[in-house]
């Protein structure tokens, strides 16, 4: 009896795994050419497009940029100051000192010229408490306000900016990321073309900043990140926003927005009750919490997506930070689809409910446990003597060649659409990180994964420590130059 539920057991698993891998290629072919569709539509709308339209027209929407920071003052003023001077017509600077430890405010205070002003904080929102609000005396710095309040963390700190926010659009950005300068205006353009739908929230694509050349807050000259792990995340963040979010922004099914570049209408925001502190995916959870009101509401409604290099940030190269992210990531993901599971598989939802929801409930908060399972699966036939070495082969040279085929895609559509990386030698080696990807790098994430599963269940909360090198500087290059000469 115990034997043919033991026999009947693997036939089942094995058919499952079958199943899941020719879903997965499935998956894949749909996703590249819907980014495909979705990218080239994108190229095609922008071609002869004008934003100093945008910048001076008067139905333009105004833009509140929260920007919490803690801890930053060694570059606090030189972010601040990045921040003031982006090119758009009406917009704001809310930098949130969420209880820094360090001098970060008061190096605001000297190089700003700030004081404590009167304000009347309103808690719309609730949040730590706000011990002051601060504005400059000088009137070059009219669109800087300052923050103090008590340390909460970001989703809190994002809160309090809310409750401040005087303009339309909130714009949620991390204080170091390096934007350029007519990212105002083109992440507005989708709030502005749709007549049919309300846009709730625009996301932006993230480029890696790490090795590459800054001057005056803009990245001057793209390279590739002097590591193996830097080099994965830019074959990584290719595939995430030119092909994943580009497709799921085609069917309108997008569930991310980056925490680090992320646009939202302030009022829909402010009626869903901002963000949810207990999370760590707090970008993810507000953006199905403002898509399940919509739905609910039945008012229709989009999900933009902009995939231009507009936004820049430093990614972790160490290994032992890289996991602590990925750990955080996919704790974030679970808390989330555990928070709204009342959308699974639920017509009323939409697409939201019957296809975003239960893919990333399968493909990205479970792919860790199924690739586990995976192993466990076939170290189990090859101890029971039942291991065949061609249907394995046959199957994982299959997906690795799928892996190849999606990688070099994503790489594809940059250098079509963008063409950042001009220098033939970084093409090589994004193409050779390619290869080894699924060998050396892969396991890792899935590991990082499984880790980030268990320490959910245990209870373990938390962002951990993301210790940033900081941006290398065109003026800090030249000058190390001659001593790097052989």
């Amino acid at each position: 009896m115990y034997s043919f539920l033991f026999y009947f057991l693997m036939e089942a698993l094995g058919i499952f795994f079958l199943l899941i891998s020719f879903t997965v290629i499935i998956i894949y072919f749909v996703t590249m050419i819907l980014s495909a569709l979705e990218l080239r539509d994108h190229l095609r709308k922008n071609q002869f497009a004008d934003y100093q339209d945008i910048i001076t027209s008067p139905i333009a929407p105004g833009v509140s940029i929260i920007a919490p920071a803690y801890n930053e003052g060694q570059s606090i003023v030189q972010n601040a100051k990045s921040l003031m001077s982006l090119h758009y017509g009406k917009f704001e600077v809310i930098i949130i000192n969420d209880g820094s430890k360090d001098d970060t405010l008061q190096k605001l205070l000297e190089a700003f010229e700030l004081e404590k002003t009167e304000f009347a904080y309103d808690y719309q929102i609730d949040c730590k408490q706000v011990r002051g609000v601060y504005k400059s005396k000088n009137r070059s710095y009219s669109k800087l306000v300052v923050v103090d309040k008590e340390n909460g963390g970001k989703a809190d700190a994002l809160n309090s900016g809310i409750n401040l926010a005087s303009l339309e659009i909130i714009a949620c950005i991390d204080v170091d990321c390096i934007l350029s300068h007519d990212s105002i205006t083109r992440m507005v353009r989708p709030f502005m073309e749709e007549t049919n739908r309300k846009v709730i929230a625009v996301g932006g694509a993230i480029g890696i900043a790490n090795n590459c050349d800054v001057q005056d807050g803009t990245v001057t000259k793209y390279r590739l990140p002097t590591s193996l792990l830097g080099r994965f995340q830019v074959i990584e963040y290719f595939r995430a926003f030119l092909m994943g979010r580009m497709a799921w922004t085609r069917v309108n099914g997008l569930m991310l927005i980056s925490g680090a570049f992320g646009f939202f209408n302030k009022d829909l925001v402010l009626k869903v009750g901002g963000y949810f502190p207990k999370t760590v995916g707090e970008d993810m959870e507000l953006v199905v919490r403002m898509r399940r009101y919509m739905e609910e509401q039945k008012i229709p409604y989009r999900v933009g997506f902009v995939p231009d290099p507009l936004c820049w940030t430093e990614v972790p190269e160490d290994e032992s930070v890289l996991a602590r992210q990925r750990n955080r990531w996919i704790r974030g993901t679970i808390e989330t689809l555990q928070l709204h599971r009342p959308i699974r598989f639920n017509p009323k939802y939409g697409i939201l409910g019957m296809l975003a929801y239960p893919f990333w409930n399968v493909f990205e908060k479970m792919a860790p446990l199924i690739e586990l399972l995976g192993i466990l699966y076939t170290l189990t036939l090859i101890v029971l003597g039942d291991f065949s070495a061609f249907y394995f082969f046959a199957l994982y040279t299959m997906l690795y060649l799928l892996s190849l085929l999606v990688s070099s895609f994503s790489i594809l559509y940059e250098q079509v659409a963008y063409h950042n990386y001009k220098d033939k030698k970084d093409l090589h080696k994004l193409i050779y990180i390619v290869l080894i990807e699924p060998f050396v790098i892969h396991p890792k994430v899935v590991f990082w994964g499984i880790k980030g599963h268990i320490d959910f269940i245990k209870g373990i909360g938390g962002w951990g420590q993301m210790i940033r090198v900081g941006f290398k500087k065109s003026e800090d290059r030249k000058k190390l130059e001659p001593e790097m000469k052989p």
